[in-house]
């Protein structure tokens, strides 16, 4: 007697989903080797020269306030285990560390479990990935652009340009500090006094039409881009730099004495993507 067929009812099938993100100044997308104008508290003109951060721990929300883990596609370049790089320099204008590829999306699956309602993730690398050789590290955690010695870890992001007061340029590189024992450059750490990621909460956010936005000149507003000092200016994520006290609040990070405020870097957006998003 033949067995029965087994049918599994596509209600339980995973959905494959994609999450867009979309870099920005202001109202403008973000590209290399174009300007933008009124930036910061000095209303400077920026030129980029990096555009790059890493998330994971990638969760939608679903109707009921539910958090549903979005499990990563494994491209082999982009995504591994619950990692991502969003990249958008291409290495052309002023961008000269970077790469020609680009990565605006997050590609993998959830549960079927109906509408979805908001997205958190956390920027940065995971602390076991975080102090890790970057000669035998897979992609996209083997990017020398991305990195600092082992004991600091990786940069989580790594915004950098040029400014009409600052023209050997201004770094913003996000990472952990305060990571102990630190007894060498190489040596490993247990713990990091500042984790320094980023917990984001985007509400009102359909991610079959909508997309996440990076704002470029929402993390600079309350920032002088203009201060130039002898060498590079800008945030090394360093709790005693002035410089980063501005950018760490835009961030939704905790600096010093400094408490952790709203952030307002990243927010959701339902306008048309333009080609070069798409």
């Amino acid at each position: 007697m033949a067995l029965p067929l087994l049918v599994v009812s596509s209600a339980w099938a995973d959905d494959a989903v994609t999450i867009r993100f979309r870099a920005v100044v202001g109202n403008e997308d973000y590209a290399c080797g174009k300007s933008y104008t009124g930036i910061g508290t000095s209303k400077s003109t920026i030129t980029p020269r990096d555009f790059r951060f890493y998330v994971h721990n990638v969760r939608l929300i679903d109707s009921t306030g539910k958090e549903v883990p979005v499990q990563l596609k494994q491209d082999e370049k982009w995504q591994i285990d619950n990692l991502a790089l969003l990249d958008f320099e291409n290495a052309t204008g002023g961008c000269g560390n970077g790469t020609p590829d680009t990565n605006h999306q997050i590609v993998g699956t959830v549960p079927a479990s109906g509408n979805f309602k908001g997205i958190r993730f956390t920027v940065g690398v995971p602390f076991e990935k975080n102090h890790t050789d970057l000669t035998t590290a897979p992609s996209p955690l083997n990017l020398t652009a991305l990195a600092w010695v082992w004991n600091a870890g990786r940069k989580f992001a790594r915004l950098d340009f040029s400014s009409t007061g600052a023209p050997r340029g201004y770094a913003i590189h996000l990472g952990s500090t305060g990571c102990t024992p630190d007894d060498t450059k190489t040596t490993i750490p247990t713990k990091c006094g500042a984790p320094n990621r980023p917990e984001v909460e985007i509400l009102g956010f359909n991610p079959l039409k909508d997309f996440v936005v990076a704002d470029m000149a929402a993390l600079l507003k309350d920032s002088n881009v203009d201060a130039a000092g002898k060498m590079m200016s800008g945030c090394m994520s360093g709790p005693e730099t002035p410089a980063c006290k501005p950018l760490f609040a835009n961030l939704g990070l905790a600096i010093g004495d400094q408490a952790a405020q709203t952030q307002t870097f990243f927010r959701g957006n339902t306008t048309q993507l333009t080609q070069a998003q798409r």
